[in-house]
This record gives C-alpha cells, sequence and structure tokens, in this order.
C-alpha cells in the first residue's frame, strides 16, 4: 500500500502509474491534497488496476485530518466526554460516506491506544481517553458505525502506544510493561473490538521485550508479537496491516526489500508505505525460494486482501 498525494505534480502521477501498471499494487494510501483532486485521481488509478486497489487513509476526525476544505469533525479526546455513543456511531457513518465519496474504502482509524501517559508527543488528543472501558466503548460505535457504511477500519496502534514519551515517527519507543499488565490495560480495547468483528488491525513501531525479548526489534516485525500474540492468542482473523514503514520506529539498519520481507513474515497482510516496493516484491520471492516463507502464507494473506475488496 503506496503513498499518494494529491497536491503533487505530473511526475509524482505518474510514479504512481508506473508502480500499479508495472507491479500489481495492492493499494494506495491518500496522504495530503484536496477532495476533488483526490476523488479524480482515486478513479484514475482504480481505471489503470488489473486488480481492483483498496485506497486509505488517515481520517481519525474526517477527511480534514489530510485534506484541505473538508469538515473537521471532534478528535476522539472529545469523544471520550460524550455520553450518547449513538452519537458516535452516526459520525462514523457520516465519515465513511464522505470517505467513499473520494475514492476511500479503508480508514486507518479508530486509535485505540489509551491515554496514560501525559508525555506522550503523538497520541494525546487523539485517543478517547484514560480509562480502558470508556476507550473500547466509543472505539465499538465509532468502527460500527464506518462499518455498516462499507468502509473497512483499522484499530491502531497495536498492541498499545498510549503509555510511552517518545513517538515512533522518529524513534523506537520502548514499552517497558509487564505481559500481565499490556493485556490488562494496553491490549483490552484490542481485544473488545475483536470480539465486535473489527476488520483492521494496524500494528505499531514499539519495542515491547516482555513480549519478544529481541533487542532492538519492532513489534510490527516481530512474528512473537504479530502472528504468536495477535493471530494466535488473540484469535484475530482479520486483516493486519503494518504502521507505515518509512517511519523511524521501523528497523532502519534493515535494508530496503529485508524491512518489507521481515514484516510479512511477521505475520502483516498489508505493508504500509514501503522503503522499496520493487526491491520488496524482489526480496519476498527470495525468501521463498530459500524455504523462509511458503507460498501458502502468501496466498493466505492474499486471499484475506481479495475478500475485504469483494
Amino acid at each position: 500500500m503506496i503513498s499518494a498525494y494529491s497536491n503533487k505534480g505530473e511526475g509524482h502521477t505518474e510514479s504512481i502509474e508506473w508502480l500499479i501498471r508495472k507491479y500489481n499494487v495492492g493499494g494506495l494510501c491518500f496522504i495530503k491534497g484536496g477532495p476533488v483532486r483526490q476523488a479524480q485521481l482515486a478513479s484514475h488509478y482504480q481505471s489503470l488496476a488489473k486488480t481492483p486497489l483498496l485506497i486509505s487513509q488517515d481520517a481519525e476526525w474526517g477527511l480534514s485530518m489530510r485534506l484541505d476544505s473538508c469538515i473537521s469533525y471532534p478528535r476522539q479526546m472529545a469523544l471520550g466526554a460524550i455520553e450518547d455513543e449513538e452519537l458516535i456511531r452516526q459520525m462514523g457513518r457520516e465519515i465513511a460516506m464522505q470517505l467513499k465519496m473520494v475514492g476511500v474504502n479503508m480508514n486507518l482509524a479508530p486509535v485505540l491506544d489509551i491515554n496514560n501517559n501525559p508525555k506522550n508527543p503523538v497520541i494525546g488528543s487523539r485517543s478517547f481517553g484514560e480509562d480502558k472501558q470508556n476507550v473500547s466503548r466509543k472505539a465499538m460505535a465509532y468502527f460500527q458505525g464506518m462499518q455498516e457504511e462499507g468502509v473497512l477500519c483499522s484499530a491502531k496502534h497495536w498492541p498499545g502506544h498510549g503509555d510511552t514519551d517518545k513517538d515512533s515517527h522518529y524513534t523506537l519507543p520502548l514499552i517497558r510493561h509487564s505481559g500481565k499488565r499490556l493485556r490488562n490495560t494496553e491490549m483490552y480495547p484490542f481485544i473488545q473490538v475483536i470480539n465486535q468483528g473489527i476488520s483492521g488491525i494496524m500494528t505499531a513501531h514499539l519495542e515491547i521485550p516482555a513480549l519478544d525479548s529481541t533487542s532492538g526489534l519492532a513489534s510490527s516485525l516481530s512474528q512473537r508479537i504479530t502472528t504468536g500474540v495477535l493471530k494466535e492468542e488473540m484469535g484475530f482473523k482479520g486483516l493486519i496491516i503494518t504502521d507505515a514503514l518509512d517511519m523511524a520506529g521501523a528497523d532502519a539498519s534493515l535494508e530496503p526489500g529485508d524491512l518489507e520481507a521481515t514484516a510479512f513474515k511477521a505475520g502483516n497482510d498489508i505493508l504500509l508505505i514501503p522503503s522499496s516496493v520493487p526491491k520488496g516484491i524482489s526480496t519476498i520471492k527470495k525468501e521463498i525460494r530459500r524455504g523462509n516463507l511458503s507460498w501458502e502464507r502468501v496466498e493466505k494473506s492474499c486471499k484475506k486482501i481479495l475478500a475485504a475488496k469483494y
């Protein structure tokens, strides 16, 4: 799932067209621009795609999070204070309808991180609050509204980016809590939305020794965390998408191609904003030839994605 803009020039558009035609990429993530330009580009890119594209966007408080001249809804912290959750469900429906109008079929939301660290530089008002049960209830109302309108969701940032004073866009945050604490607190909202049928979950770039003791390994790249905990222990069968692989929290020591292959082997279905599409595909093919990755694993993710697109 490659990044796309509706406020860049012809050269950018041509580079996206080339990746769609040559590599049949699975999807796009629109970053910045305007609603009319994005709708036109989304339609154009879909017309070039051999397999329909899954198009995503960060729209936690609506399209205005990413696009100009759009309605801005309350941030999640304000929603956490609303008593009538039906209003949040209605907001989810409205945002979903607007997303579909600009060609988007997957919202990279809601945020399920618990706002339990006042020094957190990146979550804050993006969280529904500090109470895990309230976070769960509000997130359920929001994602159910969106999914009722036919838009896929991606709960983030699993297994919980709330209790850190670092931003994974710039570094790899370290979460020192025990496995018991993580399951009782940070993972609690994720468990609730899994049980209620959320369509997708985004894996975060966090170092969590209690779940995987490998030093410097991001949770998004950990097979123990993504496959072992999320898939096997939690029983999640929906789409698993990485946080953006161009963030510094992803492993900077891995070369383009190796980063994508590591993320895929960890258990992610969708690789968001890869460092290199050609090298990613080439390295994954090499890993299959070497016996480090099975065709069955590739087919399983492909079938999940195709079913979601359908």
